[in-house]
């Protein structure tokens, strides 16, 4: 579904993959980043961790654009402004997994998704930034790999990209995509971005016609 020109789209993430999948719907958008120290926010459930994680995204940028004066132009604008913020990380083995900050870490986390299947759960927040109203919901997707070589390991350490997402995990890479055994849910709810529940989360926040 594309945009109506009375929508304004705010997407809260450096994520190249939430970036393209927000395209793949048909939106137009602008870029904001939150900045935020993310392992200062601590949940038991995945679920509660992320949910809590896209709103602290959410609040960092509302007060990055009250600093700016982007705020005071959106108030006085007719446009309904959403902000879209996501949050995800990887289970594996019951464990939440987030980011890898070390070789040997993301070593781990690779090797292990050999052995037994990873879960992805993924939160989407859709704020209006007018009135502050917001609207979240989380998605859940399961990714099963065949055995990954350790030449794949290291190649996909060398390069760097694993140290920018949840749990390491890289099904669309073209060293990993021929490994992915299956995917229970869907590709896009694995990349960060569930196209169905942001859909919905941002017909729900738009006002009544």
């Amino acid at each position: 579904m594309a945009a109506s020109s009375a929508l304004r789209l705010i997407l809260g993430s450096s994520s190249a993959s939430r970036r393209q999948i927000l395209s793949e719907m048909g939106y137009k958008f602008t870029l904001l980043s939150a900045d935020i120290d993310e392992k200062e926010i601590r949940k038991e459930k995945p679920e509660e961790l992320v949910v809590a994680l896209a709103h602290a995204k959410a609040d960092a940028i509302l007060e990055k654009m009250k600093n700016n004066g982007m705020m005071k132009e959106i108030v006085d604008s007719q446009e309904t402004t959403l902000m879209i913020t996501a949050d995800q990380v990887v289970v594996h083995d019951g464990v939440i997994r987030e980011k890898p900050s070390t070789p040997e870490e993301a070593r781990k986390f690779i090797k292990g998704y050999s052995e037994s299947h990873a879960a992805t759960i993924g939160s989407v927040l859709v704020t209006n930034v007018k009135t502050g109203a917001r609207r979240e919901g989380w998605d859940k997707a399961e990714v099963y790999f065949h055995k990954i070589p350790d030449e794949v390991v290291e190649s996909l350490i060398e390069e760097g990209n694993v140290f920018y997402v949840a749990g390491g995990l890289l099904v669309e890479h073209p060293l990993t995509s021929p490994l992915v055994e299956a995917i229970v849910g869907t590709i896009d709810s694995v990349m960060g971005l569930p196209k169905v529940l942001t859909e919905k989360l941002i017909k729900e926040s738009l006002p009544e016609p």
